[in-house]
């Protein structure tokens, strides 16, 4: 994996296929307890502006595991919360730390620490991407069925930062992979592009047909109707996103050995049904898990 050290991470776009498959699999060596790193003197960085239960535990015990160390760069005790600019604040943190994770809005803020550092910036989660939930989802989904390349994921509901990642990476791997999302929460025209540019041997579909979106998927996925900073639009989107709900109805058209996906935290009875979540089909608490080791296969690579 040396080809990725010193590298960034601020989209999935930013790996060749075979990097993804290699980081994949490095990531069930970790799980399996088959290798081992020590990085006791490397310190990883955790800048969130968004709230986080997944992410902030499973890098923190990651780097742990590694050997390293972490420090919580909690926006509101550092400089960053009085108006510091993002280039000044990027070109300090590069003389401290080894790795830097960032959650928040905009893309464009992880772009500007990437250009003002040399330490690999990752992108714990924007507005536009969540490049490392996808790893974990990947991982999951080539636990279940051996490989990736042929199955078809169904995403089902906002056109969010969610849909964004799950397009280009299946896009990458070889997974078709289809987007059912009401007519004005479609994900960004521009995504679409980039995913089906990147796709060579599967296909990348768009539709507002949730029913159609899962016949005979592999992969039933599903994220929250109002993502953070958008709860004032919560209540407004129910009716909107009903016909989008992860429930037994569209997982019977998926095909018979389907799994179900949620990136959590879920809104039970919401965009997922208690029966499907709590059934048999469910893997929600194993792509969990795999946040903890996709991301210790990351920062082990970038390190």
């Amino acid at each position: 994996m040396g080809n990725l050290q010193g590298r960034d991470l601020l989209s999935l776009a930013d790996l060749q296929p075979s990097e993804i498959q290699e980081l994949l699999t490095l990531a069930k060596q970790l799980k399996a307890g088959e290798v081992q790193f020590d990085f006791q003197r490397k310190t990883l960085g955790l800048l969130f502006r968004k709230a986080s239960t997944r992410t902030r535990v499973s890098f923190t015990v990651a780097m742990h595991q590694l050997g390293g160390h972490v420090i919580d760069l909690d926006p509101n005790v550092t400089q960053v919360s009085r108006g510091e600019p993002i280039e000044d604040t990027a070109r300090v943190l590069d003389r401290y730390l080894d790795v830097l994770a960032i959650r928040t809005f905009e893309q464009a803020e992880l772009e500007t620490f990437a250009k003002f550092s040399k330490i690999p910036i990752i992108n714990a989660l924007s507005d536009l991407e969540h490049p490392c939930q996808v790893l974990a989802d990947l991982l999951t989904v080539m636990e279940n069925f051996g490989s990736l390349k042929g199955l078809t994921l169904t995403y089902l509901g906002d056109g969010n930062n969610m849909a964004h990642s799950l397009m280009i990476g299946c896009a990458l791997v070889g997974m078709n992979v289809r987007i059912a999302s009401p007519k004005n929460f479609m994900p960004d025209p521009t995504i679409v592009a980039q995913a089906k540019a990147l796709a060579e041997n599967s296909e990348v579909i768009v539709t507002e047909d949730p029913k159609l979106a899962s016949r005979a998927a592999h992969v039933l996925y599903t994220d929250v109707w109002a993502s953070m900073g958008q709860e004032s639009e919560a209540e407004d989107r129910i009716p909107i996103f009903q016909p989008y709900q992860l429930n037994a109805e569209l997982m019977a058209l998926a095909d018979q050995q389907a799994i179900a996906l949620h990136c959590l935290p879920a809104h039970r009875g919401e965009e997922i049904t208690n029966e499907v979540m709590e059934g048999s089909q469910s893997r929600i608490w194993d792509e969990a898990e795999n946040r903890l080791h996709a991301q210790k296969a990351l920062l082990a690579s970038v390190l």
